[in-house]
């Protein structure tokens, strides 16, 4: 059975490839979640706070993997302590969170926060809220990294398997 989850790395583009990675995932696509704008383009949030966050919704297939491994997944591509900022990208779009639309989802998420948190001496600051809205990127925003092979991402290339 596939699920779904929402989920934001900072820069989408790098996220949105790193998640692809996986078999268990069936699709993603980038776009904007939990703003205050409806159908906000790339340049409004960016510049006109619409309090979005750059972010991956994520298709898997549960019998392949949990929640809690898609998870463990994701945190090693994101920096947990950083407030709005992943990488060299700075702003509010680009904070870390997970945003669910089952209700089932919320205590999985919020004891592998728990648990990742141990690692660490800082905070973690990792949204943990349901999911308000979505609204799909711009189409060059999806699956950038494989239209521009060497385009700009936070993440280190070799977290591509490559």
């Amino acid at each position: 059975m596939t699920r779904t989850i929402y989920l934001a790395g900072g820069c989408f583009w790098g996220t949105q490839k790193y998640l692809d990675q996986l078999k268990a995932v069936v699709e993603t696509e980038v776009g904007y979640a939990n703003g205050t704008t409806e159908h906000p383009s790339y340049e409004e949030v960016c510049h006109n706070n619409t309090g979005h966050a750059e972010t991956v919704r994520v298709v898997y297939d549960d019998e392949q993997i949990s929640l809690e491994e898609l998870l463990q997944f994701y945190f090693k591509s994101i920096n947990p302590t950083s407030i709005n900022r992943q990488g060299e990208d700075q702003g509010s779009q680009y904070r870390t969170g997970i945003f669910y639309t089952e209700a089932q989802d919320e205590p999985v998420i919020r004891e592998q926060l728990a648990k990742l948190a141990k690692g660490y001496n800082k905070p973690i600051v990792v949204e943990c809220l349901p999911l308000n809205n979505f609204y799909p990127a711009e189409e060059y925003h999806q699956k950038y990294l494989e239209k521009n092979p060497h385009g700009y991402c936070h993440l280190d290339p070799s977290m591509f398997g490559e």
